[in-house]
């Protein structure tokens, strides 16, 4: 079986799972959980798979001091920021269990895989302990899977091993294909986890996506769901799904049942 005949074949599986699941589902009991959203996971556990997230260009300090007072109260698995902020919101979480995410290459993924590999190496100096990279969709619309995977791989080395890399494939802009592809091109360069969005793209972090993304990475890596997710309810429908990591900047709302008016 070729590549092409492998993807067509994991996107029929996935549309014909979700398909066969959707009328369950409409007729499934509420079975209790937060705010009555017939989900079951308590929001406490919810809570240690959230990447606690500030990436708007225009947030100042006060934003991050507030996200790290967040992230250690509702114990948040990470912070997420702009690689310039690592080193503050390093220094604000030093001492804590709270980890430090970085994006890199965001929100674009445009840049030379030299500039990723700086950037990704200075996060880490910083303080980071996780990377998320956007990858070169460019090249991958051209169908040079080369070029994407040396671009991860670039990122990769730069991490030394030591360094979680989540890789945003950015769905909102991918056909099927074109997502199946991406993620087997992340898993054959090393990365750690496959990423949805970086929610500055259009779109959002969908059930199907994330279930498509689990089937092709299998259970040996992570699978992140961003953009667009404001709702503890949602948060769950896409961890049942198969994510491991959420990335939001509504992560309270998430947890507490808060109402939110963010956009990632």
């Amino acid at each position: 079986m070729d590549q092409k005949q492998l993807i067509e074949r994991i996107v029929a599986e996935v549309v014909a799972r979700m398909n066969a699941a959707a009328p369950a589902a409409a007729h499934a009991p509420a079975s209790g959980g937060a705010a009555g959203s017939g989900a079951s996971l308590p929001p406490a556990e919810v809570a240690k798979l959230i990447d606690h997230t500030m990436l708007r260009p225009e947030a100042p300090t006060a934003a991050f001091d507030k996200l790290c007072a967040e992230a250690l109260k509702h114990g948040f698995y990470s912070v997420c920021v702009n690689s310039s902020r690592v080193a503050y919101v390093a220094r604000k979480l030093q001492g804590s269990e709270v980890r430090v995410c970085s994006v890199v290459g965001f929100p674009l993924g445009a840049m030379t895989r030299s500039a990723k590999a700086f950037e990704t190496r200075e996060a880490i100096a910083d303080g980071a302990a996780e990377i998320d990279m956007v990858i070169n969709i460019g090249l991958l619309a051209s169908g040079d899977t080369h070029g994407v995977e040396e671009d991860i791989r670039f990122v990769r080395r730069a991490t030394r091993g030591t360094t979680v890399l989540k890789v945003i494939i950015e769905t909102a802009l991918l056909t099927q294909e074109q997502k199946v592809l991406a993620c087997e091109i992340a898993k054959k360069a090393g990365a750690d986890f496959v990423k949805t969005c970086t929610g500055f793209s259009g779109g959002g972090a969908s059930v199907e996506d994330i279930a498509l993304m689990r089937r092709v990475v299998g259970k040996e890596m992570g699978v992140k769901a961003s953009g667009g997710i404001r709702t503890y309810k949602a948060a769950v429908a896409l961890i049942e799904a198969g994510a491991s990591r959420i990335g939001s900047a509504a992560s309270v709302a998430i947890v507490t049942g808060a109402e939110s008016t963010g956009t990632y």
